[in-house]
């Protein structure tokens, strides 16, 4: 089976539906995203739970034509036009690439964007008050919250620097997220040291740097790439016994130590309110791109035991969850 082939089998969700009911639906949603996706997978399932809340019910209101690049940026574009050939009414987009994917292919299909970092520094909108055009959505206020992992990483374990960082260098919104991080670390006085990767030849290298370069701990930017591949970073962050933090909690779930972050299934069932508002007339220009409230801090406390670091109860006090 060719990859685009694969892809459009395991994202397109639409193929589950006959056509009677492809026919028979009110409005389409098109649905972007990096990674290959499942009929499990929890960002579309928390998007649909949104839809389900507001009364909306899949086959008879709207139709979900999704769309996910395995992993890789480099499709994008190409899905991100082909959703639109489709004329769907509203583009909902997962991550910086998927959502400057969508703008490229459309100045008047409205966008609905999340888990972007930076959606200004991105280009994404020039305002985050009045976005203009046709897209709006949601931050992640990524880049603002470096200097807090940074400090939690130090409170974790204080002789941290070097921190190594891992991150997807292809990714325009890591860009601006590494960059924040290395000026958030040096106002800290942490020496900190870039370690890209963007395809699996590229870990070995980064392993073999960080490994041999001294490092006392690592930070993670966490992207749809270093998302689909947690569980080869957390194994070897494991391997060399480092500190880490990361920036989603499925890396804590997964066995990591602590994740400071947005809740992002709570981020997809606010777009399906966003989604509801434009397809019921609102313009994406009307609707300011809205940042998150609340943050959350994720321990696991089975790692802490393994790497014989002990966790100051100030911070435990604080965590959102404790995994034991």
């Amino acid at each position: 089976m060719r990859r685009r082939d694969f892809i459009t089998l395991v994202g397109g969700a639409a193929t589950a539906w006959p056509f009677a009911a492809r026919a028979q639906a009110r409005w389409r949603i098109g649905m972007l995203e990096p990674n290959a996706l499942s009929p499990s997978d929890t960002f579309v399932d928390a998007f649909r739970e949104g839809l389900r809340e507001l009364g909306y019910k899949e086959g008879r209101d709207v139709l979900l034509e999704i769309r996910g690049a395995g992993g890789s940026n480099e499709p994008l574009p190409a899905l991100a036009r082909e959703l639109v050939a489709l004329k769907v009414d509203v583009l909902l987009t997962l991550s910086t690439p998927a959502a400057i994917a969508a703008k490229q292919a459309t100045a008047t299909i409205p966008i609905v964007f999340t888990a972007v970092g930076d959606p200004v520094g991105a280009g994404v909108v020039p305002s985050l008050a009045r976005p203009g055009g046709n897209a709006t959505g949601f931050s992640m206020l990524a880049t603002e919250l470096s200097a807090k992992r940074l400090e939690i990483l130090r409170e974790i374990a204080p002789n941290t620097s070097p921190v190594a960082m891992l991150w997807n260098d292809t990714n325009p919104g890591m860009v601006l997220r590494a960059r924040e991080s290395e000026r958030a670390a040096t106002a800290l006085g942490l020496n900190i040291r870039s370690f890209g990767i963007h395809d699996l030849v590229t870990f070995n290298p980064a392993f073999d740097a960080i490994a041999n370069g001294g490092s006392a701990a690592v930070l993670i930017l966490v992207d749809p790439f270093t998302s689909l591949h947690r569980q080869r970073i957390i194994d070897f962050v494991a391997e060399r016994h480092l500190p880490a933090i990361y920036e989603s909690r499925e890396f804590v779930d997964a066995g990591g130590l602590i994740s400071y972050g947005i809740d992002v299934n709570a981020m997809q069932r606010r777009a399906a309110v966003y989604v509801d508002k434009i397809l019921k007339g609102t313009k994406p220009s009307d609707l300011p791109v809205e940042q998150p409230a609340k943050f959350q801090l994720v321990i696991n406390l089975k790692t802490a035991k393994t790497l014989g670091l002990t966790i100051p109860p100030s911070l435990l006090a604080r965590a959102d969850e404790v995994i034991e």
